[in-house]
């Protein structure tokens, strides 16, 4: 795509720019160069000159951001300005389709959570179990959970005088949840992921927060890439009209 100029196009500086968004005037010139500005035209003394097609480049790359992050930003914008729109609009499917997978996931974690929450075994019984106690519970073999555990979902402690697995409670909720979430279809990484959310948490009850925190991230989400399309339809509009 190239930067079509209205008559009488408003010249911008590399610093006029970057002041609307507290950038540096070198951050806009690295942007085009790294392609996701179209090319500035020079001066007869070499200086860039930017126009408002320009600008309205420079609005929709950090709408984009916002949304899609900086490597798929940056990836829509450089598509977008070698002309290939369906290139731009397939990472934009992309961004949709992970955001759409953690609206699922996160779904389905607060289900998992209600659920270990109300089904938590009272205080006395809640101790360390060995594999093949787990792997009983959970109706698995005992090579599912060690393969789980290479994936980083489980991190069991070892007992001391046998060097064999245990399972503490904790360990326990987290096997009961990785479980519920492949049997959704889920991969082992995004579980091991979905794990690390809830020990940083520190367990299931306080996960909760954490949850409304996520989906509230997901909203945020979801709200930027709206802002980041209508960004992006008035660049391609400008440089195309």
């Amino acid at each position: 795509m190239t930067a079509t100029k209205p008559s009488n196009p408003q010249v911008h500086r590399p610093v006029d720019l970057a002041r609307r968004h507290g950038l540096s005037a070198q951050a806009v010139r690295n942007y085009e160069r790294d392609g996701v500005l179209p090319p500035a035209q020079r001066s007869p003394t070499g200086y860039r000159r930017f126009t408002d097609v320009h600008a309205k480049a420079l609005n929709a790359y950090l709408a984009l951001i916002a949304g899609h992050g900086y490597a798929a930003g940056g990836d829509i914008m450089r598509a977008v300005n070698r002309g290939e729109i369906d290139t731009a609009l397939r990472t934009i499917d992309h961004s949709h389709a992970l955001l759409q997978r953690d609206r699922e996931t996160l779904d389905t974690v607060e289900t998992a959570v209600t659920m270990l929450t109300r089904t938590q075994p009272p205080p006395q019984s809640r101790e360390a179990v060995p594999i093949s106690v787990l792997a009983h519970r959970l109706g698995v073999r005992p090579a599912t959970l060690r393969k789980w555990e290479r994936a980083g979902i489980l991190q069991p402690a070892r007992d001391p005088a046998t060097g064999y697995r245990v399972y503490s409670p904790s360990d326990v909720r987290d096997a009961e949840l990785a479980h519920l979430l492949r049997r959704g279809g889920y991969r082992l990484d995004h579980i091991a992921a979905v794990l690390r959310r809830v020990r940083d948490a520190g367990g299931a009850e306080p996960l909760a927060a954490s949850l409304r925190q996520w989906r509230e991230q997901l909203t945020a989400r979801g709200r930027a890439m709206l802002t980041g399309a209508a960004r992006l339809a008035e660049y391609i509009d400008a440089g195309t009209g």
